[in-house]
């Protein structure tokens, strides 16, 4: 039986980075992965630039809501196996920190919510956001994971936050 995982994408707001993640993980990871998206100050919205680049690349958009990682921190909530926070630290953004036994890392995607400007420059922040997360969860879902050690999987993890 191939072994399943749970995925928790953390952003402050919870509305455009990692709501974009669990929905490209969702699609692309199945059977094998479950992705979930929350926030440690979740905004209650979702923003409908994250469901246009979405709907563009025909990934389901359905059950996606911005909520607060307290859900996850309750009995009864899923166990997570990885942790990853999305939010910038070059942009002096808080990221939340998630206790427990996960395997974490930081993928730093610019905010596109922050974006300045007209309607042109706010879609190009975002389809940028987009393409950044679908890259990193793709070169996540190359990894063996049933074949690597713990040390190792943190080290190519945290890799593919880099690029």
């Amino acid at each position: 039986m191939e072994p399943h995982y749970n995925v928790l994408f953390l952003c402050t707001g919870n509305s455009a980075r990692s709501i974009m993640a669990e929905a490209i993980l969702n699609h692309k990871g199945k059977p094998a992965f479950t992705a979930y998206s929350a926030g440690s100050h979740p905004s209650g919205t979702v923003r409908p630039e994250a469901l246009q680049q979405l709907a563009m690349a025909r990934i389901s958009a359905a059950g996606l809501r911005s909520k607060s990682w307290d859900e996850f921190a309750r009995p009864g909530a899923p166990a997570m196996h990885f942790v990853f926070t999305v939010c910038d630290n070059a942009a002096r953004e808080t990221c939340p920190l998630w206790p427990g036994q996960p395997m974490t890392a930081h993928w730093g995607v610019p905010d596109p919510a922050a974006a300045h400007g007209d309607s042109a420059e706010t879609d190009r922040a975002f389809r940028e956001a987009f393409f950044i997360l679908d890259r990193r969860i793709g070169l996540f879902l190359s990894l063996p994971l049933a074949a690597l050690e713990g040390l190792a999987l943190k080290k190519e993890v945290d890799r593919i936050g880099q690029q």
